[in-house]
């Protein structure tokens, strides 16, 4: 073998990529050190240094969606990666819970019934049992989760505690996060193309990272 190797533990390993990450970063003075968290967790998932002009960030929208996860908040995701990838030790000290209903049985029914996608209707799904609860929904797949969310946004069936808007894709991605970026409501989005449900579990796992320090356990004090 051929090259500097290092060998390294996964902490240090991570440690050492966000290094090298916050060196090839640039200029992040448009940023506010949170969104800057937030872009660098992106960057260390995928490599793709793009995301420092294609995240958008409503105002306040990490900081909202952090004061939700500190609030015992609900994360709907619309895809079983996405939901894998969300650090179940972060959410259990929070007192947060994590969703997909994709695989439900009774939201495929639905959906068949109705000649609409299952993400439609994992959407209705989530407004009718978390209609009293504060909700994040990071969507990292399906453009029309995100329609359906303006659309129930609209009609005043849910008001979101933050949408998170990645999906990745060709048909309706662009146009379905420019109605999110339009909604009114919190919004973390991916502009273009790019995206994906890594994106989104690390979007999610920026948030509770600030809010949950791995190495004692504990949460931090606001």
């Amino acid at each position: 073998m051929t090259g500097n190797i290092q060998t390294l533990l996964p902490d240090d390993i991570e440690r050492r990529s966000m290094e090298i990450i916050e060196g090839e970063l640039g200029d992040t003075s448009e940023l506010s050190p949170l969104q800057k968290v937030i872009i660098k967790r992106v960057i260390h998932t995928t490599a793709d240094f793009d995301y420092i002009k294609n995240l958008r960030f409503s105002d306040n929208a990490v900081e909202l969606g952090m004061a939700a996860l500190r609030s015992e908040a609900v994360i709907v995701t619309d895809t079983q990666m996405a939901l894998s990838g969300i650090s179940k030790p972060a959410l259990k000290a929070l007192g947060c819970n994590a969703y997909c209903f994709m695989s439900d049985p009774a939201v495929a029914r639905i959906a068949h019934e109705n000649r609409t996608t299952r993400a439609v209707a994992s959407m209705d799904n989530a407004a009718e049992l978390f209609a009293d609860r504060r909700v994040i929904f990071a969507i990292g797949n399906a453009p029309t989760a995100l329609i359906r969310l303006r659309e129930l946004t609209d009609m005043g069936r849910i008001s979101p505690a933050l949408i998170i808007g990645v999906p990745v894709g060709f048909v309706n991605v662009v146009q379905s996060k420019e109605l999110i970026i339009n909604s009114g409501v919190p919004y973390i989005v991916a502009e273009g193309r790019k995206g994906g449900s890594n994106v989104a579990a690390a979007i999610c796992n920026a948030m509770l990272y600030m809010i949950y320090d791995r190495s004692t356990g504990k949460i931090v004090a606001e």
